[in-house]
């Protein structure tokens, strides 16, 4: 398809395509899928001034919007657009030269091509191919049935088989078990397998440490309105982001256009949608104030679809593709870590050829509301920096982990009375909500210090006590052992003054076998004297411990000698006196 030449450059050239409706394959539910058609064209333009190229819808006659626009030269490509609701659709292709009027045909030879378009499910269509079914149950009947929500096709008995859990059944996927999808991390899939959802509950494991949270408080849509624009007319006009964080039981955000609610009445639309509404995880519309345009409520146009598939949440910046930026937010100290929520849209734009994608970091803060405070990157004040993915953080004591025993600690006070209070706190900074209890303040019977300051004294009194009477135990012990070693000593001079004797031989008519035994006395021994004195103190008498006699037999030596002296008639003037009882004194 060609466009024609017109009668100026700045004249509009217009290609519209009505559908009335779309009708699914007999083989799907129509509760099954949110995706009810889809149309594809292909198409460039060559322009060499600002040409403008639009596509644009008009759901059930009610109004036309805008779905995505080109300027100047693009180069062969293919656009898709999804349709998520069965109504009558008309489609509009529209393309403008240059936007400046000019009585001369400057810009004739720019053009628009479109080469291809296809609707997929349109209502009175013809086939474009066949694909599998599945085969009623009756062995009469080979009938193609609809699967009920959930379930593939099975090539090899042509049945329906429902997906497995925690898997979501892909749109326009192929027959068998891989049009099951698994969900991302944290997420699950709802009874009928059409979408991936988080129950809003999320765990994360560091070590030996596990944080469990419960973003139930998050769960209800919440809008965010950034700062002000103004267009070039000077008319203010503000973005506003509706988010679902958790999606659970199809509860999504929706954004709203109603335009056409202040001119046109339409009772044939459903209460609470609008001419064209969108319901995705995360949306946006354009809000034109009230103030100055003559209406008494604002303007909601332009609603778009920002992120319909959740894929996960997850503690790791990037997901499927998609890249967090924390770089982009005031960095955080505290040791809860971030969760970051990815989702992303299935309609591709020009710009964004895999479509657009979100990302909604929720951030522990306790010194904010259960609802807490949203907010975008300060700086790319529209949410997104290269205009396919968005950055939202959350900030809230709703993103704070449960509270368990970790999170306090005892405090024992002072014993006082034979009593002792133990306390418990919360660990400062408080950084979790609601979980355990605090554990009520306990009263301990104690041992106070003055207990144990008069146990220590009386110990260290009773020890001084005890090594004093040592002391002077054995002072007094060590006087007395002096003394009789002293008397000793003086028994012991008296004795070796005694007259050396006439003879030391062994008179005639005497045994010589009486010298068998010969006595020595020596002094006592340190053990002895101790005896001594304490059989002293048993009346023992003293006079007994000088000497100790001690009987031994004589050495050979001894006998050979006296025989020897005995024979040879030797003086024995110098020996020592042996006794009337043939024994020998010895003096040491």
């Amino acid at each position: 398809i060609h466009s024609g030449a017109g009668s100026s450059d700045n004249d509009y050239l217009i290609l519209n395509i009505h559908v009335p409706g779309f009708k699914l394959p007999t083989s799907v539910s129509s509760q099954s899928l949110t995706e009810f058609g889809r149309i594809t064209f292909e198409f460039e333009t060559m322009c060499t001034a600002d040409c403008e190229f639009y596509f644009m819808m008009d759901i059930n006659r009610t109004s036309t919007t805008v779905v995505q626009s080109w300027e100047k030269t693009n180069k062969r490509q293919t656009y898709t657009h999804v349709m998520t609701k069965n109504a009558s659709v008309s489609y509009t292709w529209t393309f403008q030269r240059t936007n400046q009027p000019s009585a001369v045909r400057r810009y004739v030879n720019d053009v628009a091509k479109i080469y291809t378009i296809t609707v997929t499910n349109a209502l009175d269509g013809v086939s474009s191919g066949c694909q599998a079914c599945a085969l009623s149950a009756l062995p009469s009947s080979s009938a193609c049935v609809p699967c009920p929500p959930g379930h593939y096709i099975d090539t090899h008995s042509s049945k329906c088989v429902e997906c497995p859990p925690n898997t979501y059944l892909a749109p326009h996927s192929a027959a068998g078990p891989d049009a099951c999808q698994p969900c991302g991390p944290s997420s699950k899939s709802d009874k009928d397998h059409r979408q991936c959802y988080s129950d809003c509950q999320f765990t994360h494991t560091d070590g030996n440490v596990t944080l469990t949270f419960n973003f139930s408080l998050l769960e209800s849509a919440e809008s965010l309105m950034n700062s002000p624009k103004f267009t070039s007319k000077g008319t203010k006009y503000f973005h506003v982001f509706n988010i679902s964080l958790c999606g659970e039981q199809g509860q999504l955000a929706m954004c709203t256009d109603n335009v056409t609610d202040l001119s046109v009445s339409n009772p044939g639309r459903e209460n609470d949608e609008g001419p064209s509404a969108v319901k995705s995880f995360i949306c946006q519309s354009t809000i034109i104030p009230a103030s100055g345009r003559g209406f008494h409520t604002a303007l909601s146009s332009q609603s778009i679809n920002l992120a319909d598939t959740f894929l996960g949440a997850t503690v790791d910046d990037s997901l499927a593709g998609i890249k967090a930026s924390p770089e982009l937010f005031p960095q955080t100290s505290k040791k809860v870590p971030d969760i970051n929520f990815f989702y992303r849209s299935l309609e591709a734009t020009s710009s964004c050829e895999s479509g657009r994608s979100a990302v909604v970091t929720l951030r522990c803060n306790p010194d904010k509301s259960a609802n807490g405070q949203l907010s975008v990157p300060s700086l790319c004040s529209e949410g997104t920096c290269d205009g396919c993915t968005f950055h939202f953080l959350w900030e809230s004591s709703g993103a704070c982990p449960i509270c368990t025993e970790r999170d306090y600690h005892l405090i024992e006070g002072v014993c006082k009375g034979g009593h002792q209070d133990m306390l418990y706190v919360w660990t400062e900074p408080k950084q979790c909500i609601g979980g355990v209890a605090l554990p009520q303040k306990k009263t301990l019977p104690c041992e106070g210090m003055e207990y144990w300051i008069r146990f220590g004294a009386g110990i260290g009194t009773f020890t001084a006590v005890l090594l004093i009477s040592l002391t002077c135990y054995f002072w007094k012990k060590n006087k007395r052992l002096e003394y009789k070693y002293s008397r000793l000593v003086m028994s012991a001079n008296k004795e070796c003054e005694m007259p050396a004797a006439d003879s030391c031989a062994v008179m005639e008519g005497e045994n010589e076998g009486e010298m068998d035994d010969d006595v020595v006395y020596s002094k006592p021994s340190l053990f002895r004297k101790l005896k001594a004195i304490a059989s002293k103190g048993n009346g023992e008498n003293e006079g007994e411990m000088d000497d100790d006699v001690v009987y031994s037999k004589p050495s050979l030596f001894r006998k050979l000698k006296a025989i020897a002296s005995k024979g040879n008639g030797e003086n024995y003037e110098n020996m020592q006196l042996n006794s009337s009882q043939s024994k020998e004194l010895v003096w040491s």
